[in-house]
């Protein structure tokens, strides 16, 4: 018996991996987190499945499944929204089974700031305007913040910065990048991502404060801010260059 974990990717059901897909029609059992995914990817899960919304249980609960499961050497597809790796509730799982002795494996999926992106049609990283992009978060309930990761630490940085979870506090995000990245950065929130009811609003760091009081977000939007979102005028990358050699192509 295996747990064997899924990013089920940002919402819309064919961006699921193939690999993923692949695993919910093969395991008997789906637990899956209903209150953040949309139930079209449940379709892929085989007949008779046994489907289990972890929306409602706490840990405790969900650890119960997996007990339960191994008994009856029964796979599990545990479905998570998005990618395994970032903000997933993930560690602490793997920490139990781990513990348990319940083998696992990781289906990576398409992240949210990925799909953000796709949504905005631009490119993250641009070349000698930004290229790192760092993921984040403000603290919330569920977690706080290393003292060390602070907003203002990677705004001097000027790189992109995807900021997860954090439309609540957006007048703490404009306050405190406005400095180093002034007032005209061009900001994107992005809410449901890829779903059908996607929605998002475009503006600067000077603007977006007031737009969003206009079109108001859920929690789970994601922030995006950085001067590689308006982008114009940069020079091309080297790596399509006619003088640029590398491995499969010489230099004319």
């Amino acid at each position: 018996m295996t747990v064997h974990f899924i990013g089920a990717g940002p919402g819309a059901a064919d961006l699921i991996t193939v690999r993923g897909r692949d695993l919910l029609a093969a395991c008997p059992v789906c637990l899956y987190a209903g209150s953040i995914m949309p139930t079209e990817v449940l379709a892929y899960c085989g007949p008779g499945t046994k489907l289990v919304d972890t929306g409602p249980m706490d840990l405790d609960q969900i650890e119960a499944e997996y007990v339960a499961a191994h008994a009856a050497g029964q796979d599990i597809a545990r479905l998570h929204s998005g990618d395994l790796s970032i903000y997933s509730a993930l560690a602490e799982q793997i920490r139990r089974l781990e513990k348990l002795g319940i083998p696992y494996t990781m289906t990576p999926g398409v992240p949210a700031f990925a799909a953000v992106a796709a949504s905005l049609g631009r490119e993250l990283t641009v070349p000698e305007v930004a290229q790192s992009l760092v993921l984040t978060r403000m603290s919330g309930r569920a977690s706080r913040m290393p003292e060390k990761e602070k907003l203002a630490t990677f705004a001097q940085t000027g790189a992109t910065l995807a900021i997860h979870l954090a439309v609540h506090a957006l007048d703490r995000i404009v306050a405190e990048l406005t400095p180093f990245y002034g007032a005209d950065c061009p900001v994107a929130i992005v809410m449901r991502a890829s779903w059908p009811d996607e929605r998002r609003v475009v503006g600067t760091l000077a603007t977006i404060e007031a737009q969003l009081a206009e079109d108001p977000m859920e929690r789970t939007a994601l922030v995006l801010v950085g001067p590689a979102l308006a982008a114009e005028g940069f020079r091309d990358s080297a790596l399509y260059h006619p003088d640029y050699r590398r491995r499969y192509r010489g230099a004319e």
